[in-house]
């Protein structure tokens, strides 16, 4: 746990050229169960609930996801059929989002935050923040996508209210 905002550097390849890129974050989750958070966004994070942001949430949503590997927006299911329901209400979602955010003009700002169109396991981790922030809109438009972190979280924070 760092006070606040940690520097992370990292060797980036592009085009052939090594550099180093350096990012300002408030969490970070590494596939060996470790997890990095900025104590000033945890304080923020739990004295504004309801706002649909939230550091711990959104690391430990990377954890689970890399319980079976790689992060990649599919934490571990106990089906075949759960993993099929999952990828397709997932995809739906995300390729929903970012068709949205491609058109800000016809769209104002969704509920699902930008930042989760950066990849599945983004989208995952966002989602999740949602979920347990603002359950009742996230039910009431998003429907299936709250019925699959329903299911996989085996909680109904909806119901909570």
């Amino acid at each position: 746990v760092y006070p606040g905002a940690f520097v992370v550097e990292r060797p980036v390849t592009e085009g052939g050229v090594q550099s180093d890129q350096r990012r300002v974050l408030a969490g970070e989750s590494w596939s060996q169960g470790q997890v990095l958070l900025a104590w000033d966004e945890v304080r923020r994070g739990a004295a504004t609930p309801g706002d649909g942001h939230n550091v711990v949430i959104h690391e430990f949503a990377h954890q689970l996801d890399q319980a079976n590997g790689a992060a990649n927006g599919a934490p571990a299911l106990p089906t075949a059929e759960a993993y099929r329901r999952w990828s397709t209400v997932m995809q739906n979602e995300f390729d929903a989002l970012r068709w949205r955010l491609a058109r800000p003009d016809e769209f104002g700002p969704g509920l699902i935050d930008a930042y989760g169109a950066t990849d599945p396991a983004e989208f995952f981790a966002v989602v999740s923040e949602l979920f347990f922030e603002r359950p009742i809109e996230l039910a009431a438009g998003h429907p299936a996508l709250y019925g699959e972190l329903s299911g996989y979280y085996r909680l109904d924070p909806a119901s909570w209210a």
